[in-house]
């Protein structure tokens, strides 16, 4: 077994919370980093800038919601 899948084995054994925890901790350790493979966000900034010089305030949730037939 690799140590890796001790560990995993080891903190499937934490109740929910204990999981909770750890997992939150070690997130915390890594780098923060924003991968945009598909230009997601640089398209979202656009948006976001383009509202901003318009003043267009999009819709609200309720209308899209709507729009979506729900």
């Amino acid at each position: 077994m690799t140590r890796l899948q001790q560990l995993e084995r080891d903190a499937k054994s934490l109740t929910e919370a204990e999981r909770a925890e750890f997992a939150a901790s070690l997130l915390a350790t890594l780098p923060v980093v924003l991968a945009d493979d598909d230009e997601g966000v640089a398209e979202a900034l656009r948006r976001e800038a383009e509202m901003d010089a318009t003043g267009d305030q999009g819709i609200s949730w309720d209308e899209l919601k709507r729009g979506l037939g729900r």
